[in-house]
């Protein structure tokens, strides 16, 4: 099952991110719903919200180094927990479709695009982004409800 979520976050990501450099780079922005959503094309060179800009080697390495973590975890603990399973795959498939842009290009595609008119705007993110928060969401709740479990013995 992890394998299958892993394959299928990278692939959803890998093919949103080659539509988002053919085509969106040349039209620049496609609005979905004006003054609130719009796929923008954005070559990020930092992490989350933009932060350590041009650390591309630094951010590759942690990358790496906490994938090695959670593989390892995964293959030779073998959690039971469908959650965590689920969510800990969800995060290896961000966290790899953010590393090859890293590795291919010196910086990661984004491109969705939220904001209020001209007053706010959320940071650009792209696919791989959704994946690493879907599955860091699901690790707290399986974390809370195993304090639960934990607490109740």
């Amino acid at each position: 099952m992890e394998i299958i979520i892993i394959i299928l976050g990278v692939l959803l990501d890998r093919i949103t991110k080659f539509w988002s450099v053919n085509i969106l780079s040349n039209i620049g922005e496609i609005k979905i719903i004006n003054n609130f959503f719009s796929f923008y094309y954005l070559e990020n060179t930092g992490a989350a919200f933009g932060i350590m800009k041009n650390k591309i080697y630094f951010l590759s390495m942690i990358t790496i180094f906490v994938l090695g973590g959670v593989i390892y975890y995964l293959i030779y603990k073998k959690p039971k927990s469908i959650l965590l399973r689920i969510s800990l795959s969800l995060i290896i498939a961000g966290a790899i479709g953010n590393l090859v842009d890293r590795l291919l290009y010196r910086y990661v595609i984004d491109f969705i695009m939220l904001h209020y008119k001209d007053v706010y705007y959320f940071p650009v993110f792209n696919v791989a982004d959704i994946l690493v928060c879907i599955g860091t969401f699901l690790l707290i709740i399986f974390l809370i409800k195993e304090d639960k479990n934990e607490r109740g013995k």
